[in-house]
Order: C-alpha cells, then structure tokens, then sequence
C-alpha cells in the first residue's frame, strides 16, 4: 500500500510541475503582464483541484514536502511515510521538469521565465531574506488552511479539494511576482536542477530559500494549528 502511496505522489508532482510551471514557461508570469500571471496562479490551483480528487483517495494528495512535513508534525504520517513521500515527489518534480525540457527543446518553444519555472528572487531585489519571509508566510497561509480543510473537526467533504486548490491560487497571486511563489520545495527543487543542467542561469544558489522558507511556514502552521485545536 506504501507502493502506491509514493507513486501517486510522484504522479501528483510530476503533473503539478508539467501544468504550472509549464504555463509559466509558456505565458510568462511578469506582474506587468496580467493575463499570464492569472494563468499561472490557476495552473498551480487546478493541478491540486484535479490531483485533490485523483490520488487524494490514495496518498492524501500532499505533492508537497512542506505539506507532508505538516501532516507529519499533525500526527498524520510515520517519520518513514514522510521520508518516502519526500522522494518520491522530488523525482516527480524532476521528472516533470525534465519533460518540460524536452517538449520545449525539441518543439523550439520559447521558455518565457528564463528557468524553466524555477524560482527566484528577482521580485525582491535579490534579497534573500525577503524571499525567505515571503515563502514563510505564503507557505504558513497554505498549510494552515490544508489542516483546517482536512481536520476531523472540519466537516467539508468533497469540497476539501476545491478549497485548498483556490488557496494556492491566492497564495500565487501575491507570491509569482516576488519569488514565482514555491511554497513547495519539490516544485522549486525539479526545475532549479533541470535548469541548471540545460545551462540556463544558476538557481541552484538561491534553492536553499525555497527549501528552507516552505518548510518553516508548514512547521508553525502545524504547530499553530495544533495549538488551536486543542481542547486545552
């Protein structure tokens, strides 16, 4: 049963780097350029709408390290499931990227982020600690509003994944023109590598924020949220 809780992670990440990080590539996500923008924060909120009720059934639907760190602090998952998730969605967020690569190589298509959707810190004048800020907060937001939705306590049914796709949705909106919004350290981590590998600029230098800021924001939301559920 762990066999197919890491695939269906490694398929939810692979699709969700392929949609959303290939229609930034396809329609640039600039904040002057309002139409690509949009597209790009609902790429990244459909791709969880449609995963949410794919693989939900199957691995909870985190594609997300950061995600899987919150269930994790939350009681949700062993420390080996977590590890286990961890892996299986970098490899799907390489994976993604890599055919990425190879559809807009082979095609001739125009990457229009420069990295094939890696992150970066061009919208805060490359300072890192303002990225780092950014991805805490963002990260927070989403994480807290994932263990609301899914909490026992809830009641939300099957529009558990509607809700948590529209909050990535927002979460972008404020976050693609400061960072690129990662609030998901495997989506930073595929295209940051494949990009490096294709010779397209250095993202690897500034990886660690995107690594490091999603995974503090999920800890104080799981912590956050433990506290504020607690009868005591």
């Amino acid at each position: 049963m762990k066999t197919k809780k890491y695939i269906a992670e490694f398929i939810g990440t692979m699709v969700l780097v392929i949609m959303g990080c290939g229609t930034a590539m396809l329609v640039g996500c600039a904040a002057d350029a309002g139409c690509g923008y949009i597209l790009t924060a609902l790429a990244f909120g459909l791709v969880i709408v449609g995963m949410a009720y794919c693989v939900g059934n199957i691995s909870g639907c985190h594609i997300n390290p950061a995600v899987s760190l919150g269930v994790l602090m939350s009681g949700g998952m062993t420390g080996g499931e977590f590890l286990g998730y961890i892996v299986s969605q970098c490899l799907g967020a390489f994976a993604g990227a890599g055919i990425l690569a190879a559809v807009f190589k082979l095609g001739g298509v125009t990457d229009m982020t420069g990295g094939f959707g890696s992150n970066g810190l061009a919208g805060v004048n490359g300072s890192a600690v303002a990225g780092l800020l950014v991805e805490i907060v963002l990260t927070f937001i989403f994480v807290l509003t994932i263990l609301g939705v899914t909490s026992k306590k809830a009641g939300h049914g099957s529009f558990g994944g509607l809700i948590i796709g529209l909050t990535l949705t927002l979460v972008h909106i404020l976050g693609i023109g400061l960072t690129g919004t990662s609030v998901n350290p495997a989506r930073s981590f595929g295209p940051a590598l494949v990009a490096a590998f294709a010779g397209n600029g250095s993202p690897l230098s500034c990886l660690w924020v995107f690594i490091v800021g999603p995974l503090v924001g999920a800890a104080v939301a799981a912590l956050v949220y433990k506290y504020l559920e607690s009868d005591k």
